[in-house]
């Protein structure tokens, strides 16, 4: 009997095309589409062009979980026209997906023009290339990204796009350990944003607690909001505030996961302390009713 294939094409409801991850059962960029999402979610809401407008130095985005690189090119394409070089570090265990995309980049039509770098990342794990205006510098770290975050290296990023599959899917993504050693990483010195497709309480508690500011960020698809974090509070438009904290004490599915095991649960006594000392808050917290 033939083995069921690790990933397929799924035709969204507004006629695009995405991956669909058997492994984890979940389509990459299930709503508007691969381009459209990453243009909303990641590119324009990181603030990526403005940010290489205002500066001339090498840009670092880090793109956790590459997947079909429907991020990672989408920021390539809508800042080619800026002169300023860009350092991209791809991070995923696997190269399936990304191979998959390569096979199928009619279909994905958001790979157009970029068949000849990906096919070279994908032989070499680097590829440096002129893109119309800029230069970048492509890395891809095949990798368990929980292990090498705690390590400690890398080039220090100035944004995040973080897509890695759902916390019930793949938790060990999602936990507080993660994203502590990546705040770690971050130079207080230089200005840096994370955003993501979640909005769910779990995960904005969990950024706060590693040291994040967090904010609200744009609709996508079926979700209301995204989320944005940073570790300056002036790169959010919209932060959390003493209101939102109220109705996370409120909240059956608050507290972080500790451990790569999803489950849902109150925000403890010590998370709740922690949160209501954290910067980004008023210093007089109301007391819950």
């Amino acid at each position: 009997m033939q083995a069921a294939p690790s990933y397929k094409l799924v035709q969204l409801r507004n006629g695009t095309h995405a991956v669909y991850s058997a492994a984890y059962d979940e389509k990459m960029h299930p709503g508007p589409g691969p381009a459209a999402e990453a243009e909303a979610v990641y590119v324009r809401q990181l603030k990526i062009r403005e940010r290489l407008c205002a500066g001339e130095d090498e840009f670092v985005v880090w793109d956790v979980g590459l997947g079909a690189a429907a991020n990672a090119v989408t920021l390539l394409r809508l800042t080619r026209d800026l002169p300023c070089p860009v350092r991209l570090v791809s991070f995923d265990d696997t190269a399936g997906a990304l191979e998959f995309a390569l096979q199928n980049g009619a279909a994905l039509e958001y790979l157009a023009g970029y068949e000849a770098p990906i096919a070279e990342l994908l032989k070499s794990g680097s590829v440096n290339f002129r893109d119309q205006a800029h230069q970048v510098n492509w890395q891809f770290e095949r990798s368990d990204f929980p292990s090498w975050v705690g390590q400690n290296r890398g080039h220090t990023p100035q944004a995040i796009m973080f897509d890695a599959f759902s916390p019930a899917r793949n938790p060990v993504m999602w936990t507080l350990p993660l994203f502590t050693n990546l705040f770690r990483q971050l130079d207080p010195q230089r200005p840096c944003n994370l955003t993501t497709y979640s909005r769910s309480t779990m995960l904005r508690v969990t950024l706060l607690l590693a040291g994040f500011f967090v904010g609200r960020g744009v609709a996508t698809g079926l979700k209301e909001e995204t989320t944005v974090a940073a570790n300056s509070l002036a790169l959010l438009d919209e932060p959390l505030d003493c209101r939102w904290l109220e109705r996370v004490r409120r909240s059956d599915s608050a507290e972080p996961l500790h451990e790569p095991v999803y489950r849902q649960a109150r925000l403890s006594a010590d998370s709740l302390l922690t949160l209501e000392r954290h910067p980004q808050f008023c210093q007089s917290v109301p007391e819950p009713k």
